[in-house]
């Protein structure tokens, strides 16, 4: 069997590659191992959003582009994307002061356009008791502006869906064995229930995220990897604490902590630290848990928590540009590696965010174009709706 394109992975990085090109009418086939969004596209912080604290460094074209696409998937998906309303806090000793936090939203409602959806606010001291227990010991002033939450998997489900609908072939669960590029196209090795199946392709397309380094290694004549390295960013799942939702400085190191409702539950995180080892295997450590639950103390200390032993965790693995710089500075921009720029045959495409997956897509296909033919579009990914899948 051949097909224009084969994606490796149905993330939401690999669910949006093929969406976007079944869209613009290429044959596609998507190599699943396991299920949609089995490995990071589930164990996300559940946000659509602009990325605020990437302001601080001048991410400005990420935070753009994440902004536009976080409005486009309100109006795509309203059933899986629903703005909330988040709470800054700032004390005296917190490192951003109130004038630079205003500064930075306003910064942020800018590069949204000015939109209703990008309104923010400064409230009056007579509305912090109402803030669900938060400490006001030292307390200076609290933002509340918006961003918009999802259920990542089930976004991750429909996107795959419509890829469907548009009219690529999935294949899960399958195993990709390996592929043998030339000139002129890719030869795929995959393992099914149905035993092993050889399918061609012209160009083969890596979304396999913390796993893209195994699939690469796989591919003949041998590619070199690039330079990354795995993050792990853990969060903590409680039982429905708060009702609100807050963005908050860890005490111990200052980073971002969000603290969310989601789905009766309360969802806490996330950290970062560096991963070794099989990404299967990537769980929250106690050290992580500790510092979750530390942080949720120290601005709730009235919060009944339960025992650290009782508490529900999960783990994703992030895939950054190695570098010495921690991860919580380093650039999020996606990266994208191929085989061969001016005819490119393997796409990998590491690391990006859940809120532009389909930004990401539509330059991956602009990538491949040169090893594509011409082809007539059924849609246009930007008018598509997403729908629930249940």
């Amino acid at each position: 069997m051949k097909y224009d394109i084969v994606v490796i992975g149905a993330g939401i990085q690999g669910a949006g590659v093929a969406q976007a090109a079944a869209a613009a009418g290429y044959s596609v086939l998507v190599v699943e191992q396991t299920a949609p969004a089995a490995g990071t596209s589930s164990k996300s912080s559940k946000l659509i959003h602009g990325g605020l604290r990437y302001l601080e460094t001048a991410q400005f074209g990420l935070v753009r582009e994440s902004l536009r696409e976080r409005a486009l998937l309100l109006r795509l998906a309203p059933e899986l994307v629903k703005l909330r309303p988040l709470h800054i806090p700032i004390y005296d000793d917190s490192t951003r002061s109130p004038l630079t936090i205003r500064a930075g939203l306003s910064l942020y409602s800018l590069l949204a356009g000015l939109n209703k959806d990008s309104l923010f606010a400064q409230l009056g001291r007579d509305q912090w008791p109402a803030l669900a227990g938060l400490r006001q010991e030292n307390l200076k002033a609290v933002f509340r502006y918006y961003e918009a939450q999802t259920d990542d998997a089930g976004l991750t489900r429909s996107v795959l869906q419509s890829a469907v609908i548009l009219g690529a072939d999935l294949l899960m669960p399958a195993r990709f064995i390996g592929a043998e590029r030339n000139g002129q196209c890719c030869k795929v090795e995959i393992e099914t229930d149905k035993g092993h199946e050889s399918i061609s392709c012209r160009v083969l397309v890596n979304c396999a995220g913390p796993w893209a380094g195994e699939v690469l290694s796989r591919v003949a004549p041998a590619l070199i990897s690039p330079a990354i390295e795995l993050v792990q960013g853990s969060h903590l799942l409680l039982p429905p604490l708060l009702d609100q939702y807050f963005y908050l400085e860890a005490p111990q190191d200052k980073r971002a902590v969000f603290v969310l409702p989601w789905e009766g539950r309360l969802l806490v995180g996330t950290t970062e630290r560096a991963f070794t080892g099989a990404p299967e295997r990537s769980v929250c450590s106690p050290e992580e848990r500790d510092y979750l639950l530390a942080t949720l103390r120290h601005y709730f200390p009235k919060l009944a928590l339960p025992a650290a032993g009782e508490v529900e965790t999960f783990a994703g693995l992030r895939v950054l540009p190695k570098s010495d710089k921690n991860a919580f500075s380093r650039p999020r921009e996606v990266m994208f590696a191929v085989d061969n720029e001016a005819q490119p045959r393997v796409l990998s495409v590491m690391g990006g965010k859940l809120t532009t997956y389909r930004a990401t897509a539509q330059a991956a296909l602009e990538r491949l174009a040169p090893s594509l033919p011409t082809k007539e579009r059924r849609a246009d990914t930007a008018l598509v709706s997403l729908i629930p899948v249940h």
